[in-house]
């Protein structure tokens, strides 16, 4: 299990998911908060690419030893990319959350939903006074 941090280069999602932005595109996983609280990760189900997503809304599900989780859209947008390599190895989700266990990438809809994301300073306290 990677080690507990919340880089401050990302902007967090209430429902425990980080967003990357690189120009017109971000790229979405979940937090080290998430991972832990969901266990050892045994299945990713994961949107197809040309699949539309919309903030707020579950895109697929996170399958671990102690239950099945979905995952919602920090953002909404075009899948541009989904992480295949979480088909063969999910615990990448585990090891590395804001690396190699990265879940889809999206072309934005609307950049200034973003607006509404959390710093990494923010979303500690959010974990801190929400108790999770």
């Amino acid at each position: 299990m990677a080690d507990e941090s919340y880089p401050q280069d990302l902007k967090y999602f209430r429902e425990h998911d980080w967003v990357r932005v690189d120009g017109d595109e971000a790229t979405f996983g979940i937090t080290w908060w998430a991972q832990d609280a969901l266990g050892d990760m045994v299945y990713a189900s994961l949107p197809d690419v040309g699949a539309t997503v919309t903030s707020g809304q579950p895109y697929g599900e996170l399958e671990s030893v102690k239950s099945v989780a979905e995952i919602y859209a920090p953002v909404g947008g075009e899948v541009v990319a989904a992480n295949d390599a979480l088909n063969a190895e999910p615990a990448l989700v585990n090891v590395d959350p804001y690396g190699d266990g990265w879940l889809i990438r999206v072309r934005l809809a609307d950049p200034a939903e973003l607006d509404g994301l959390m710093g990494a300073d923010v979303y500690k306290e959010f974990l801190a006074t929400a108790g999770s």
